[in-house]
């Protein structure tokens, strides 16, 4: 007799990365988002790595999803009803859930919990705290009372086996800390989200980190204490790959997270493995990294990103005050290398982003305005983002505020970047608020915003990318309330997604509300395209627009150290210059 087939059971592995409220209380959603989440992209590629290796044995098949609440709403009854069909065997992943996130993501566990689904939660608000405080601290207290077990540290290396072994077994562990034994990357299943999660986001793009860990020591930084000071890498072979395989199903657009590409020391391997790629193969990809204010300094690296297909570079500026770099521990950026830096990304036309935190102990509005107003002149930055200095969990900065009993926000869901989380020496909380929201309207002005247009038709930037970009950098803030990274195409909102603890709202009223917001929001943002748009052709149309050139254009000379604002407006600003000119002197034998 032919021996009956065993029929095989099925394990619901659904991996949630949660968003966070809004200051009106509602999760903060959209139909279509702007930044793709790598940290889902990793488990995604992991786990169904595990999947095909059947670590579950041959009589379990995997069915696993990937869910970016950013981009899709998590129908919590639907999904308990779907693991209660399936007798709840599976798990729940929280992936890369940040501090603002983290009451969300508790908000979603606890329903699961409740109905006795596995959950287990992971990212950097869990693997900060346990690296920096106590172990208790920052309410990590939360998942063990409601039975969510944390991860903390990296996937990889067969970590994910066993936490989805436990999960089957019906035996999480409280915690998984694999803080202090962080994996190699090389040769590992790569970042990687079906084609149906990747439409969700704009410009169908996707990520991938080719590296991990930073050896600097920014006190504001959370990566260092959580992916450590020793930098791994990818493979060539393992980036080459990735592509081939995003490739396959349509996808040639990602955002390289890792936070100083320039620093991996295969970077130029990297790049003429997708040199050969894009020139030979046809095949049209298109990057955005992350570098350091020095990587112009790197022979060739520029010019390989261009033909690699980099045409956004996001650079961590920070501050034109070298005492509050010093005061971050951010020695690495030297001013006197900004503008020769910028230049070098301009002279090959790729747009340059930068960041730029206010709030440092020497900041005041007076000199935020004054800092502002010098970048714009003497700069050749095309996007800038504002963000408010903040006490991430995880960070130095929290770890020395909180060991010292100063107040910061109870409140996780502030923590954002966005919002004032603890006190300043020179601003008061309003003001502080204030000067950040002063600051896009003075940078993205309509007469800066034209000028910016004008730099990037004069050096070979695609007008219309720049369009984008700064039609949502100048409207993300005044039309939705968001920092533009956190912003996406038409918000969505359900009354069932408000806060716990707030006002549940009326359905017959929310709807109508909610529509007419939309439609008055959409009108806004079209309005504000539209001018934007307005002035791209003009520029793009002006016969003499080539021979553009102002003071940020122009060559890095000697005569800047006492020209420019840049090198003069502060103590320290003189200072940093001296410096330079003194290392120069003493390393080219000037006497």
């Amino acid at each position: 007799m032919a021996p009956v087939a065993r029929a095989k059971r099925k394990f619901i592995l659904l991996l949630i990365k949660p968003s966070h409220y809004d200051d009106d209380g509602y999760v903060l959603r959209w139909w279509r988002g702007i930044i793709p989440s790598n940290s889902l992209a990793t488990l995604y590629g992991i786990a169904a790595d595990v999947a095909a290796r059947q670590v579950l044995g041959a009589d379990v098949e995997f069915e696993i999803e990937a869910m970016d609440e950013f981009n899709t709403r998590i129908d919590i009854p639907a999904l308990l009803d779907r693991f209660a069909r399936n007798g709840n065997f599976g798990l729940v992943g929280l992936v890369g859930v940040q501090s603002n996130q983290y009451p969300r993501a508790l908000d979603i566990a606890r329903p699961f919990r409740a109905s006795g689904v596995p959950v287990v939660m992971g990212g950097f608000h869990v693997s900060g705290c346990l690296a920096m405080l106590d172990g208790k601290a920052i309410g990590l207290d939360d998942c063990r009372d409601m039975g969510v077990a944390m991860f903390a540290g990296e996937a990889e290396g067969g970590r994910f086996d066993g936490v989805l072994q436990d999960a089957a077994a019906g035996q999480l562990q409280p915690v998984y800390n694999f803080l202090n034994d962080l994996p190699g990357i090389e040769g590992v299943p790569a970042p990687y989200l079906p084609l149906a999660t990747v439409k969700r986001t704009l410009g169908l793009s996707t990520s991938v980190d080719a590296g991990r860990g930073c050896p600097y020591q920014c006190s504001f930084c959370t990566i260092i204490n959580v992916q450590g000071r020793k930098s791994r890498y990818r493979t060539p072979d393992d980036i080459e790959a990735m592509v081939r395989r995003n490739w396959a199903q349509g996808i040639s657009k990602y955002f390289i997270t890792d936070d100083n590409f320039a620093r991996n020391k295969d970077w130029e391997a990297i790049l003429d493995r997708l040199i050969q790629i894009r020139e030979t193969e046809d095949i049209p990809l298109g990057f955005m990294i992350q570098v350091d204010t020095l990587c112009h300094k790197i022979p060739r690296f520029i010019e390989k990103a261009k033909r690699a297909g980099v045409t956004r570079v996001f650079i961590g500026l920070e501050n034109i005050n070298p005492a509050n770099l010093l005061t971050a521990n951010k020695r690495q950026n030297k001013i006197t290398e900004y503008r020769a830096m910028l230049l070098a990304w301009k002279d090959h036309g790729i747009i340059t982003l930068a960041g730029y935190i206010l709030g440092f102990p020497a900041d005041t509005p007076a000199s935020i305005r004054a800092d502002i107003d010098i970048i714009k002149r003497e700069l050749p930055i095309d996007v800038m983002e504002f963000f408010c200095l903040t006490p991430l969990p995880g960070s130095e900065d929290h770890q020395t505020l909180w060991r010292a009993g100063v107040a910061m926000d109870p409140d996780l869901n502030n923590y954002d970047v966005e919002h004032v989380c603890t006190a300043h020496p020179l601003m008061s909380r309003p003001e502080w608020e204030a000067i950040y929201r002063e600051a896009w309207s003075r940078y993205y002005t309509p007469d800066h915003i034209e000028t910016l247009l004008r730099r990037a038709a004069a050096t070979g930037i695609k007008i219309s990318s720049l369009v984008k970009l700064l039609a949502i950098f100048s409207t993300a803030i005044r039309v939705e309330n968001v920092h533009p990274l956190q912003c996406g195409l038409f918000r969505q909102r359900h009354p069932s997604e408000r806060r716990p603890g707030l006002a549940a709202p009326n359905a017959l009223l929310f709807w109508p509300r909610f529509a007419l917001d939309s439609v008055r929001k959409t009108g806004v943002i079209l309005a504000a395209f539209a001018k934007v748009a307005a002035i791209g052709v003009r520029v793009a149309r002006d016969p003499q627009r080539l021979a553009y050139t102002d003071q940020a254009l122009t060559p890095v000379s000697d005569d800047d150290a006492d020209s420019l604002d840049l090198f003069t407006q502060s103590a320290s600003a003189k200072q940093a210059v001296a410096h330079q000119k003194k290392v120069f002197d003493l390393t080219h034998g000037t006497p």
